[in-house]
């Protein structure tokens, strides 16, 4: 059985500007090392050159993500035929190309890069730990990004960047119930929980490096139809699960495993609780059917 309570997953955040590959790459060896399961690097880190994914940017990367057994997230400018893409390239833990996103809603780089193309959806992976999705900076201000990846059940996201974002993020955190781990070239890394508090904003000269552990298996739930569920739960499995938090005002429980091989948010499934995204999307799409259609999308 394993040891491990909930469903932890060990996050590097990397936020530099300007360092060369040489000094990051030795960075990402020893932070491998110390044992994480996804470290994070910022948007366009190494230059603002394009690369394809030959070049060292990405190759180093797949180099020590299978050295250390871990997933890493190395975002460049990506060369694809007579396109250009801001692309966040994520490399499992054989060092293997898994997954790439590309940038819903680029910005500035349309001067430096005439065929620069914007991503056309916000797609999620489903790593060994959980469900990921990625934004990348200008991205945080189309809700439409984060909502498609919360639809898709996305746990975690990372939001590689060129600045910090701050509370937009924090929005997004709160509204879809899903964790926010950014890197940036601002030299800082902010951590939002599932519930929109911020629970990590670390700054440091040159190069910073945060790390946190985020249990994936905690979940929201509201009290309309599930407080007798709750209740029952609790109750019949004091030592298995936890209500961490109980928020009045938003009539919200977070729930949490007690003890190794447990799992809250299973166990909350069995009893019939519905966790607060579900329920809000259940109610959404209710009313749109008594109402007959869904409320217009502004152009």
């Amino acid at each position: 059985m394993s040891e491990t309570i909930g469903r932890p997953v060990r996050v590097s955040s990397f936020s530099f500007y300007g360092k060369p590959i040489d000094e990051i790459a030795n960075l990402v060896d020893e932070e491998g090392a110390k044992g994480t399961d996804i470290i994070v690097l910022p948007e366009s880190w190494p230059d603002s050159e394009v690369h394809d994914l030959n070049a060292p940017p990405i190759t180093r990367m797949a180099e020590l993500a299978k050295k250390h057994n871990t997933y890493v997230v190395s975002p460049i400018y990506r060369k694809d035929g007579d396109s250009v893409y801001n692309t966040a390239v994520l490399l499992d833990r054989q060092g293997q190309v898994a997954f790439m996103y590309d940038k819903a809603y680029p910005c500035y780089e349309w001067d430096q890069f005439p065929n620069l193309k914007p991503g056309k959806d916000a797609p999620v992976y489903k790593a060994d730990f959980g469900v990921i999705g990625f934004a990348i900076c200008f991205d945080t201000n189309f809700p439409i990004v984060f909502d498609s990846m919360a639809a898709q059940g996305a746990e975690l996201i990372l939001w590689p960047s060129a600045y910090s974002a701050g509370t937009t993020l924090q929005s997004h955190a709160l509204v879809n119930h899903f964790y926010i781990v950014s890197s940036t070239l601002g030299n800082d890394c902010l951590v939002f929980d599932i519930n929109g508090e911020k629970i990590l904003d670390e700054s440091t000269p040159g190069v910073n490096i945060t790390r946190i552990t985020l249990d994936l298996d905690r979940g929201i739930y509201h009290s309309n139809w599930n407080t007798e569920q709750k209740e029952k739960l609790l109750a019949e499995h004091p030592d298995d699960v936890m209500e961490e938090r109980w928020m009045p005002r938003e009539s919200w429980s977070i729930l949490k495993a007690k003890r190794p091989g447990v799992s809250a948010r299973a166990l909350a499934r069995e009893y019939g609780l519905e966790e607060l995204r579900d329920y809000k999307k259940r109610s959404l799409n209710t009313v749109d059917q008594r109402r007959g259609f869904k409320l217009p999308q502004v152009d």
